[in-house]
């Protein structure tokens, strides 16, 4: 949401739909434009005080919007930054005679400056909170052995393991980062705890370094280093190495990855792990738009297996998600299904049903909220019951649906009200200047389109009879929602040119004539026009190009 509020705040000074020109316009069709508007706008055509007041201003707009794009340096500012990048303090010092290119490079330094000084006060916190709960009385109860008992009659539901781990970084400066990490952990009553410090340096584009110390009350002292090196342009490799000291003495590892890149989105990786488990692990990561998948290969002790997963992603607003993977070896079998989903702006929620032998069932479910995680792994039951399989898989569901319905569906449209609310009183006095601007083009457009008519009058050619700009509700489950349109039957008319109206991929609340009626909702076109006597009609989304006349518009006179 914040992103499309932004867009509209930039939309507000969309200096090509001012000119009502593409992105990619040429110089002559830039000059063709703002010639046509300087007409249109001139003060000199008014005799009127106010008319004249009116016509300088939109005058004024109009010069400084041609002033920018027809300026090949200020243009690339625009186009990568928008108008924010040409208020930005330091432009004072850049050539004039500098590309695009180098524009980029300076604005990016400049930016890189401005990220320093804030350097002190950014942190990166993450962390997880992972909740094991032992269910497997809901399915396999000892029901002979604790019969006589008081309470026996319920399933005891435990948590019997618990893990909490914190990490946060502290920028030194622009290539020295200290990272703190800690983490709890605790099992059936037994537990424990280890701090980790890090310092990471950037030792040029191609790579970094890292030395790490840590210390627990399970383990003793830790120390090892890290090590991330860009071979190629698809190739890379890491290096972990790590001395454990503990009371049986010293025990070493050492962890290397061999990364490249086959394709556009196929990675191939090559593991080497040496030490307390010691293996060798080969895998290929498929990730597309659509679809991640793996297969991966481990020859290890104790552990050797083949691992298989798939994950589809679907294009809608949650960006839902669902994946299954088979992974069998010397410890069993397991065959893992789920999915997740997007359910507000920062979270995603996610559930995922592991049946194996002989780990038997239980259901996984987690939750990202930002850069938190909550995992909450649900053993359910040792053995292979089919009841145990379905209530994992419905039993989410469920849940979830009746959770979306309930509560998170209502609070998140409470939430999208109130924002747009906000930002509707945040913006109130630059929407009323842009209605006060349209109003008054308006005004300067009469005399132009009166001439404009009787031209297209005399050779039957294109009228506009009527135009409406904003948001249309024409779902009956939306009944209820208020329409706000504005009229706009008089600006598109003053851009007809020789019986035709272009207008491109830019959002139309920049036209002259035309404001935004409804902040940060989606807004349409419709417009009614006659060309060559016959009735035509057409709806257009808000950022769609359109020309007209069309024959596909024609309304059929036996409708």
């Amino acid at each position: 949401m914040a992103a499309a509020f932004a867009d509209e705040a930039v939309d507000n000074d969309d200096y090509y739909s001012l000119l009502n020109v593409r992105r990619e316009a040429t110089q002559d069709e830039l000059k063709a434009s703002y010639r046509r508007l300087c007409m249109l706008y001139h003060p000199d055509k008014h005799r009127d005080p106010e008319l004249k007041r009116q016509a300088e201003q939109l005058f004024n707009l109009v010069h400084q919007a041609y002033e920018v794009l027809s300026d090949p340096q200020a243009r690339a500012i625009y186009d990568i930054y928008g108008k924010k990048g040409l208020d930005m303090e330091g432009w004072e010092v850049v050539e004039r005679r500098r590309t695009a290119a180098e524009i980029r490079d300076e604005f990016e330094r400049l930016q890189r400056e401005r990220e320093e000084r804030r350097l002190q006060q950014r942190t990166n916190p993450k962390g997880t909170i992972s909740v094991g709960i032992d269910a497997t009385e809901l399915f396999d109860r000892y029901d002979e052995d604790f019969e006589d008992l008081p309470g026996s009659g319920l399933p005891q539901i435990e948590i019997n393991r618990m893990h909490i781990s914190q990490s946060i970084e502290a920028p030194l400066t622009a290539t020295d980062t200290a990272i703190l990490s800690g983490s709890l952990s605790t099992q059936n009553g037994n537990g424990g705890g280890s701090i980790n410090f890090a310092l990471r340096r950037v030792t040029s584009a191609k790579g970094w370094g890292e030395l790490e110390f840590g210390a627990g009350d399970l383990q003793g002292p830790l120390f090892g280093f890290k090590v991330f090196r860009n071979l190629t342009a698809k190739c890379f490799f890491t290096t972990h190495c790590a001395l454990q000291f503990s009371s049986q003495g010293v025990r070493p590892g050492l962890t290397t990855v061999l990364a490249r890149h086959l394709d556009k989105n196929t990675m191939g990786y090559i593991q080497w792990r040496w030490g307390i488990q010691s293996a060798m692990n080969t895998s290929i990561v498929r990730d597309t738009k659509t679809s991640h998948m793996t297969m991966a290969l481990q020859l290890g002790i104790p552990h050797s297996f083949m691992m298989v997963s798939y994950q589809h992603k679907f294009q809608d607003e949650e960006q839902t998600r669902v994946k299954g993977s088979i992974k069998a070896g010397f410890f069993g079998t397991v065959v893992e299904y789920g999915a997740e989903r997007k359910i507000s702006r920062h979270s995603v929620l996610g559930a995922t049903v592991s049946v194996g032998v002989p780990q038997g069932v239980s259901l996984k479910i987690k939750l990202n909220r930002a850069s938190q995680t909550y995992f909450f792994p649900i053993h359910l039951t040792d053995q292979l019951l089919p009841s145990a399989v379905f209530y994992a898989t419905i039993g989410p569901l469920v849940i979830y649906v009746a959770m979306h319905r309930l509560i998170i569906k209502p609070y998140l449209r409470a939430q999208k009200e109130k924002d747009l609310e906000k930002h509707r009183e945040s913006s109130a006095t630059d929407i009323l200047q842009k209605k006060q601007e349209a109003e008054a083009a308006v005004r300067l457009m009469q005399e132009s389109v009166r001439r404009i008519i009787e031209s297209e009058e005399s050779r039957m050619g294109l009228i506009i009879l009527n135009a409406w700009y904003g948001k249309f509700v024409t779902d009956n489950s939306r009944r209820n929602e208020k329409v706000k349109v504005i009229d706009v039957t008089v600006p598109l008319q003053c851009l007809v040119k020789d019986s035709k109206l272009i207008l491109t991929e830019t959002t139309k609340a920049g036209l002259p004539g035309f404001y935004d009626p409804c902040v940060g909702e989606e807004k349409s076109l419709k417009i009614l026009y006659q060309f060559r006597g016959v009735l035509h009609q057409v709806m257009s989304g808000d950022n769609e190009a359109l020309r007209i006349p069309k024959q596909s518009h024609k309304i059929d006179a036996d409708g």
